[in-house]
């Protein structure tokens, strides 16, 4: 997960919020980051979203857009 982002959850409290997660990637896809979100964010629940590969991406606008219409 980039620094950035340990930033972004040591400012916010995302208790009791939904925090759905997503990502494109070079193969690790989302790697530990779920947990580590987790471990950051105790108090939220944290969706496992969607992750493309960057051999992918240009290809995903479809499923991006399936996606997105299917949240919640």
């Amino acid at each position: 997960m980039p620094m950035i982002l340990y930033t972004f959850f040591e400012q916010h409290d995302f208790s009791n919020k939904t925090i759905i997660a997503f990502n494109t990637h070079g193969g690790s896809g989302f790697s530990s980051t779920i947990s580590t979100i987790r471990r950051l964010e105790p108090d939220a629940e944290v969706v496992e979203g969607l992750s493309i590969s960057r051999n992918h991406i240009q290809d995903a606008e479809n499923e991006i857009v399936e996606w997105v219409n299917g949240l919640d």
